[in-house]
């Protein structure tokens, strides 16, 4: 279902130059917030863009977590690495890795393949 949803969503993949500009079109990208020399660490992520897309990818990747041991290990590197919001921030920054891997695989016409666990 999540993968109908987002080819609807995002008709070609085409459209979109990199996986950057799919990933600000779903809304997943933050706000740069800088003054001088000195860039803010912690800025908010933009509400902008398409918000099924973004329901679909937030929800795939935290789906897919649970049953790819790469996934489940990026997800827990992000989940330890801040002390608030830790289950929303890594499902966000999974839903990312998720549009890299999803615009290269849609870019090249390629299948997933999934790492081996030995």
């Amino acid at each position: 279902m999540y993968s109908a949803g987002f080819l609807a969503e995002i008709g070609q993949i085409e459209r979109f130059p990199d996986e950057a500009s799919l990933a600000s079109y779903a809304g997943l990208s933050w706000r740069r917030s800088q003054s001088g020399g000195s860039e803010r660490q912690l800025t908010p992520r933009t509400h902008n863009g398409d918000q099924y897309l973004r329901y679909y990818l937030v929800e795939a990747a935290n789906s897919i977590r649970v049953h790819d041991p790469v996934f489940a290990k990026y997800y827990d590197k992000k989940y330890g690495e801040v002390p608030k919001y830790q289950h929303r921030r890594a499902c966000i920054m999974t839903a990312r890795k998720l549009v890299r891997v999803i615009y290269k695989l849609l870019s090249d016409h390629e299948l997933y393949v999934p790492a081996k666990v030995v």
